[in-house]
């Protein structure tokens, strides 16, 4: 029997996150370990933009080394990840069905935003992946009715997972880089605000966060890395508990929280 999967966010952090996991690699790592095997990842990745939503189909997925600046070792690393093209094509055959244009692209393999995050939790690459453009242009809600469109391949055994961060502040991460410091007060309020509308599941209020949550603006002074987290709370289907499996701060100015939007009754996992 195929088990119905969750949906995630999880962080990618800063490119250096992939040789210095710490403590929310380590949560990732354990909850992808405690899940049934996936019959394929779809994932949505906040440095994947485009008009319309693309869906990777391609057989083979280059791992793109999109930064500069870095350690030496980073652009040494590779995810040898295969993608499906018939999983891609039930991806796309998903998006029609809930009326959102969708379309196949057969050469885009895997940025930053995607492999890293799958290296901790699926280091075998034994699972196929396939990747899932954003719309920045489009919102929270056009990215929480991509996610809605997402969650009946969920009971296909498809695990959708959002790549991005709570908060993403590349002007303070590079100050903090430079001069050290301490964690900004913006940094826990906007996370702490987030975790208790996810708990209530006030949607209206997380689709509006840009207007209600506090320190939205320094949080997100662009909202592509919330973006995913919208992905995956659509995904997780109208009933889905909200469950925070890691909390934490890297680089002083990037929370790492890491979510899972699953059934109310998750007895289920392997």
């Amino acid at each position: 029997m195929t088990t119905t999967q969750p949906a995630l966010f999880v962080p990618h952090g800063a490119p250096t996150f992939a040789l210095r996991p710490g403590a929310a690699g380590a949560a990732m790592a354990a909850f992808a370990a405690s899940l049934a095997t996936p019959r394929a990842i779809i994932v949505a990745s906040a440095h994947w933009d485009t008009a319309v939503p693309r869906v990777g189909c391609a057989g083979r997925l280059q791992t793109i080394h999109d930064f500069h600046g870095f350690p030496a070792p980073l652009y040494a690393l590779d995810y040898p990840a295969t993608g499906s093209p018939e999983a891609a094509a039930e991806v796309l055959e998903a998006l029609h069905a809930a009326g959102i244009r969708g379309e196949a692209d057969t050469a885009r393999g895997l940025d930053h935003g995607a492999w890293v995050p799958l290296r901790l939790m699926f280091p075998e690459a034994d699972v196929p992946v396939i990747p899932l453009s954003i719309q920045g242009r489009d919102g929270t809600q056009g990215a929480w009715r991509l996610g809605q469109a997402l969650a009946p391949l969920r009971a296909r055994g498809f695990l959708p997972i959002g790549s991005g961060n709570v908060t993403h502040n590349l002007r303070d991460y590079a100050l903090a880089h430079r001069e050290g410091g301490r964690v900004p007060a913006y940094v826990r309020a906007f996370a702490d605000w987030l975790a208790d509308r996810l708990a209530a599941r006030d949607i209206d209020a997380l689709l509006d966060y840009r207007r209600l949550a506090p320190g939205a603006a320094q949080a997100h002074p662009s909202e592509e890395h919330l973006l995913p987290l919208f992905v995956a709370l659509g995904a997780g289907g109208d009933t889905a508990q909200a469950v925070r499996f890691h909390a934490g701060v890297d680089d002083y100015v990037l929370a790492m929280d890491a979510w899972a939007f699953e059934p109310p009754t998750s007895g289920d996992r392997a």
